[in-house]
């Protein structure tokens, strides 16, 4: 026999034009095996029933790969339990009758677009600006035409887990960007294919991080706290001792 619980959801949407209020709707017989996300399919499913606007929210792979399902969760970006995405989030971590508030990423470069869904487009750009290496197209090279040590190779795979997700912008009290884009300087400086381009990548990620509004950083390290994939905060130190050198 499969657990169920009832809860009551507190969501924030958008009711008409920019106005936003706290909605609450009441679920019962959830099954604990559900995720989060189904949960809220089941929502919908019950509104769209009722005639009435189901609730937007993104979501894509529903694996915690793709980094869309962005919600706050009882104030904590992505939910309380760590390293994980919301999509990865079971409704077996509420227990019967709780009330969980739902809100979408808050900052000023995240502008909403409908009730959970917010235009995180500006991350981006950021990528966009530096985010890359300049390589000549045509046949494949060879694997082991470019040396690089174990060493190297596991920095930049552990920097390159980021998904872009956003969590780390929506939980700093300055919706700073720089885990993100700490995450993506490390990458790249810990290979040879990202050095031609070293000075000119950080310049042109930091220069779009102003132009897109994002805060800096003031190191509470709450972008580790509920990075999904559990970036370590000492790609920020790799930013800032990129950016200090380009100035060299």
């Amino acid at each position: 026999m499969v657990d169920t619980i009832n809860v009551s959801l507190k969501i924030n949407r958008q009711i008409k034009d920019n106005d936003r209020s706290f909605e609450t709707y009441n679920l019962e017989k959830i099954p604990t095996e559900a995720s989060f996300l189904e949960m809220l399919d089941i929502l919908n499913h019950k509104l769209i029933s009722e005639n009435t606007d189901p609730v937007a929210f993104d979501s894509d792979c529903r694996e915690g790969i793709c980094g869309a399902c962005s919600l706050v969760i009882n104030g904590v970006p992505h939910g309380e339990e760590l390293g994980i995405t919301v999509c990865q989030l079971h409704m077996r971590k509420f227990n019967n009758n709780d009330v969980i508030t739902i809100e979408p990423w808050r900052a000023t470069a995240f502008p909403v677009i409908k009730d959970l869904v917010v235009d995180r487009s500006a991350l981006d750009r950021i990528m966009q600006a530096g985010g890359y290496v300049s390589a000549k197209t045509g046949t494949t090279t060879d694997a082991n035409s470019i040396l690089i040590s174990k060493k190297a190779a596991e920095d930049a795979f552990d920097a390159a887990a980021c998904i872009g997700c956003g969590a780390c912008v929506a939980a700093c009290k300055n919706s700073s960007p720089m885990l993100f884009a700490g995450a993506k300087i490390k990458h790249l400086i810990s290979l040879p294919q990202g050095h031609p381009e070293r000075t000119s990548r950080i310049e042109n990620i930091v220069m779009q991080m102003s132009v897109e509004g994002f805060g800096g950083c003031t190191n509470t390290l709450e972008c580790e706290a509920v990075c999904p994939k559990e970036i370590s905060a000492s790609v920020i130190s790799c930013l800032n001792r990129e950016f200090i050198l380009s100035k060299f």
